[in-house]
């Protein structure tokens, strides 16, 4: 079956399924993905049973487990923690914290700036969500030990915490990718907790640093900055994940959307808002945007239409303009709001939301990780889910009025 074939189909089953879903209110929606993604992560869990490890997506038929040093360790506890929020059931908030504690040794782990993602999504739910005192005590300690790791890989010089340690081979001298705006998060949290404004300093530092060289002047982003330690100029502005160093990398522009708009929320900076609006001008008035919202994997991809769907980037964008709504003028967030129910709305359609038992156990389908690399292509992937979950919730918040984003 080729890429062109895939993507008619999904084009094909997402205009049936959307026309039907367009009909169905959408918290009936919400509670349906909520019953899927139940009868999903049973499956998901059972598989995962005596392996060591976490689910972060489905090889060669098989489910296949990382370990506690890999970037998306902390998903699979977080999505456990977000079926707990929204079903009540103990069960899975069991599950959470066994799962949570597995990613205990990332609180050390000075080779990589991913500590956010693979702290934050377990731990930092899990501190939300539960009430015994010793284990929030013992949850905050984890999430302030990761802040303070994280911190080490911070270059004043620069301004920005390096992403990758220098590869074999690389003529890299500090890379910094636009992922890593959402590692800031952490930081900004553990300033406020541990009464330490240097974990902001550093977050705010970074961020304005990224704001400063990242981004085009349409608000698209590049991949990776690369800088001189010594000095902090820019050598190079170039991909690793994407099709080449001057395209916007669908999931890259979500990371950006998603991180600026958490900055604003914790910094109220003006700059960090506009910034936030900008990139989401882009993303959600692309010419080459499919109509069901779920973007290719990058948006300059030459094979368009011939080329894969990101149902991550799809998921991620959803839930940062579901929080950008709510920092907006009332138009702008009804714009913000619509377009976020419309692309869940696409992804809660058999186009894309797996059947229980099919995908591995895996809820979303045709997510794409490293294209480049020629890996997971067209695949369920970890963080797909975790995002998709976490997008539906902070729209049920949205529509009660109830919640708060966090």
């Amino acid at each position: 079956m080729t890429a062109k074939t895939i993507i008619c189909g999904i084009l094909l089953a997402a205009c049936g399924a959307s026309a039907a879903a367009a009909a169905e209110p959408i918290g009936a929606v919400i509670d349906k993905d909520f019953k899927v993604a139940s009868a999903q992560y049973r499956i998901l869990l059972d598989k995962a049973a005596g392996k060591p490890g976490f689910p972060r997506t489905v090889q060669r038929g098989d489910v296949k487990m990382v370990g506690p040093g890999d970037w998306t360790a902390g998903f699979f506890p977080g999505s456990l923690w977000y079926l707990f929020e929204a079903t009540g059931d103990a069960t899975w908030k069991t599950a959470a914290m066994r799962y949570t504690a597995l990613t205990a040794p990332a609180k050390f782990d000075k080779s990589q700036h991913d500590l956010g993602f693979m702290l934050g999504a377990g731990y930092g739910n899990g501190l939300r969500l539960v009430d015994d005192a010793a284990t929030r005590i013992a949850y905050r300690d984890a999430l302030l030990a990761g802040a303070t790791t994280l911190i080490t890989r911070f270059n004043p010089k620069v301004g920005s915490i390096q992403s990758w340690d220098l590869w074999p081979n690389t003529t890299w001298a500090f890379p910094v990718i636009i992922d890593n705006m959402m590692n800031l998060e952490l930081l900004m949290w553990a300033a406020q907790a541990a009464h330490e404004p240097r974990y902001r300093e550093i977050a705010i530092a970074h961020a304005d640093t990224a704001l400063k060289n990242h981004f085009r002047p349409d608000g698209s982003s590049f991949h990776l900055v690369d800088y001189d330690p010594k000095t902090g100029a820019v050598r190079a502005r170039v991909t690793v994940q994407g099709y080449a160093d001057g395209s916007a990398w669908a999931r890259g522009q979500a990371w950006g959307l998603y991180g600026y708009t958490m900055m604003y929320r914790e910094t109220h900076r003006d700059d960090y808002l506009r910034q936030a609006h900008r990139i989401a001008r882009f993303y959600t008035t692309h010419p080459r945007l499919p109509a069901d919202k779920v973007p290719f994997w990058d948006f300059d991809d030459p094979a368009i239409p011939d080329a894969p769907r990101d149902a991550s980037a799809a998921a991620i964008a959803a839930s940062a303009l579901l929080e950008l709504a709510t920092f907006s003028d009332r138009e702008t967030a009804a714009r913000y709001r619509d377009f976020a129910e419309q692309t869940l709305r696409s992804l809660s359609s058999d186009a894309y939301l797996a059947k229980p038992g099919d995908n591995g156990g895996f809820l979303l389908k045709h997510a794409t990780g490293h294209k480049p690399a020629k890996s997971e292509i067209d695949v369920p992937l970890n963080y797909a889910d975790y995002y998709f979950l976490e997008a539906l919730l902070r729209l049920k918040a949205a529509r009660s009025g109830t919640g708060s984003f966090h």
